[in-house]
């Protein structure tokens, strides 16, 4: 059981359940954690495991049917994990990037309202500019993508809604999901070094990267305790995201000498990115007694969980 957790069940609504922060979500409130679990997201379910909670086939822009399933099993918190989250995409797409990361946050924030919801809603660290990083809760946001501004607008929303509510922050989430079907930058650069792939990675952006299952007791402490306001939450390490790749071939034993520098003007990105980043975690330690693995332990957490696979 997750520390500090009620003795009563607490019915939480979980939307995006697919997608890697979702599963690990699932994960946690799986095994006798006080929790009863609605994962929603779209289409079949990819846990592997479908016992113990309910599933529901749910898009999130689709009003009438998110009212229906709200109304029908009146969870008492919601976790929305959903968004589009790719930040060149976003740029490409900026109406699919506002119905998403906006205008379904504004409905589910409404729902929230009206039936007394205590709404999470993962936000990131795009919404700074990296001049200044890392950053505290109360510093002050200036996105420089369509993304990180998509994300800004719909912490507004939620700032100015009536509803109980917090926003957790993350940066650069890594982890492994059963089915292989999420990728992420550690997953990325093991598999390009192991298949001998010369990488180009830029050296001059700076991340504290993000274990999955940290976020997701993150998102459960918050629920659990009735957390409201801002928190940051990331990993305590900070990289250059040419040492991060580094790092994760060090721990495989593969050659470096494939890693190559590069600025990030010479890639040709839809979409700026901060250059430094990076949380104080000071908040989310004292408040929801957040404790993150260092980069180390999660690279051992995702070997251990690849191995397990095979």
């Amino acid at each position: 059981m997750i520390a500090g957790s009620p003795l009563h069940t607490k019915k939480i609504l979980v939307t995006g359940s697919n997608g890697l922060l979702g599963q690990k979500i699932t994960d946690l409130a799986l095994p006798g954690a006080a929790i009863e679990l609605i994962a929603t997201s779209r289409g079949e379910n990819r846990h592997p495991t479908k016992e113990g909670y309910r599933y529901i086939d749910l898009d999130i822009l689709d009003e009438s049917r998110l009212r229906d399933v709200i109304a029908e099993y009146r969870p008492e918190v919601i976790i929305n994990t959903a968004a589009m989250t790719n930040v060149d995409t976003c740029e490409h797409d900026p109406e699919g990037c506002h119905q998403l990361n906006v205008v379904a946050v504004a409905q589910l924030v409404s729902l929230s309202e009206e039936f007394g919801i205590h709404f999470i809603h993962l936000s990131t660290d795009f919404i700074f500019d990296g001049e200044d990083g890392p950053y505290a809760e109360d510093d002050i946001p200036r996105p420089l993508s369509l993304y990180g501004q998509s994300k800004l607008d719909a912490e507004h929303i939620i700032q100015q809604s009536s509803c109980k509510w917090a926003i957790l922050r993350t940066i650069l989430v890594y982890g492994v999901v059963a089915d292989m079907s999420r990728s992420n930058i550690v997953l990325w650069a093991k598999g390009a070094l192991e298949k001998g792939q010369p990488l180009k990675v830029v050296n001059d952006q700076w991340r504290t990267p993000t274990l999955a299952e940290d976020l997701a007791e993150a998102c459960i402490l918050a629920a659990t305790k009735g957390a409201e306001g801002i928190y940051h939450i990331s990993g305590k390490d900070m990289f250059a995201i040419h040492e991060l790749v580094a790092a994760v071939a060090d721990y495989w034993g593969l050659d470096k000498s494939l890693i190559g520098e590069v600025s990030s003007d010479t890639l040709n990105q839809a979409a700026p990115r901060p250059k430094r980043t990076g949380f104080l975690l000071d908040k989310a330690r004292t408040v929801l007694g957040y404790e993150p693995h260092s980069f180390s332990e999660g690279l051992a957490l995702v070997d251990r969980q690849l191995k397990n696979k095979k």
